[in-house]
């Protein structure tokens, strides 16, 4: 009977093994790369805004235009993104460098980035006569090509893609996970601005003038009239859906009346030192040639674009280190977990 109690007695202090609720699977297995199709849009933008700021600068150094008009295409974009996918297995290849960064950093890398930076200028010109560079260009991709193995790459390689979205939460309640941080918003938003005003021209030099060669233009100063409303109305996009509650329609029209606050602002302030690119006085319902109703839906179909970057934006996190591999990031996850309980 002695053994019998005691026996009972330590199966009770046992402590029982609790069975995993699944948070730990559930935030470690929605973790993943970056899909292609995110690094292709990424990359795209990310070329053509470097096409428009050494084109505004090369402009401004020749004329001195405070507007700092910049240049670039949709077929730019697309050769761009494509250029960046090789550069990623190239910057792939820095492991087998192991032990001679230098050479690969300061040598290997920027020999193939001018190499392709070469072949695409040839390209793109499709002259008989071969293209190449000056002293000046030279000198400018090697420092680009410093840019992309010292920065860039190892930005992109730490970014990691949630298979839950806003709204995912399985009971009914919205929620907003948090996504990049706000400098990188800023940047990405910006870059999407260039983007769309490159597109938006190109295609009205397509209708106006014949020109099939859908060059568009732009400014540095849309990139921070567009990085920095978009991150506003990201802000209310947030704060109307997920703690409001408001459907689209509802958010739309506020949307748009900031925006055309925000370009009007903008506009009357670079006006004043000659830097505004735009201006719409020869367009119907303008005010001050800064803002036109005949863009409204433009700036509608935006904004509802808007919504859905700022989704897949939430969905994107940053990794603590470069090339974290899935396998060590989710045991960092669950020792995490573990730790809290």
């Amino acid at each position: 009977m002695a053994g019998a109690r005691i026996r009972c007695s330590q199966a009770v202090q046992t402590p029982r093994r609790e069975e995993p609720s699944g948070e730990t699977g559930d935030a470690a297995g929605s973790l993943r790369e970056l899909p292609r199709w995110i690094r292709f849009y990424l990359y795209g933008m990310h070329g053509l805004s470097l096409d428009v700021l050494l084109s505004s600068l090369h402009g401004v150094s020749n004329h001195r235009d405070p507007k700092l008009l910049g240049f670039s295409s949709p077929y730019l974009c697309v050769v761009h993104a494509l250029n960046h996918f090789l550069l990623e297995k190239v910057y792939a290849q820095k492991k087998s460098f192991r032990g001679r960064p230098v050479v690969f950093h300061l040598v290997f890398y920027p020999s193939i980035y001018i190499g392709l930076q070469l072949l695409i200028g040839n390209l793109s010109t499709l002259t008989e006569q071969v293209r190449v560079l000056s002293g000046t260009q030279l000198a400018v991709h090697y420092l680009l090509a410093l840019y992309f193995t010292q920065v860039f790459h190892r930005w992109v390689s730490r970014l990691r893609y949630r298979s839950s979205g806003p709204g995912d939460r399985g009971d009914g309640r919205p929620y907003a996970p948090q996504g990049l941080p706000g400098l990188v918003r800023f940047l990405f938003f910006g870059m999407q601005g260039l983007l769309d005003e490159v597109i938006f021209t190109s295609i009205f030099h397509l209708v106006e003038k014949s020109d099939r060669s859908l060059s568009g233009h732009t400014s540095p100063w849309s990139f921070l009239m567009y990085g920095s409303c978009s991150f506003v109305v990201e802000k209310l996009y947030l704060h109307l859906r997920f703690v409001r509650g408001w459907r689209t329609w509802q958010r739309l029209p506020i949307y748009v009346c900031f925006i055309y606050t925000w370009e009007f602002c903008c506009g009357l302030f670079l006006r004043q030192f000659g830097a505004c690119s735009w201006d719409y006085s020869h367009y119907p319902y303008n005010v001050m040639g800064l803002i036109t109703l005949l863009y409204l839906p433009g700036w509608v179909g935006l904004s509802l674009y808007q919504d859905i970057l700022s989704n897949v934006l939430m969905r994107i996190k940053v990794c603590t280190k470069e090339g974290t591999d899935l396998g060590e990031e989710r045991k960092e996850v669950n020792g995490e977990l573990d730790s809290k309980k």
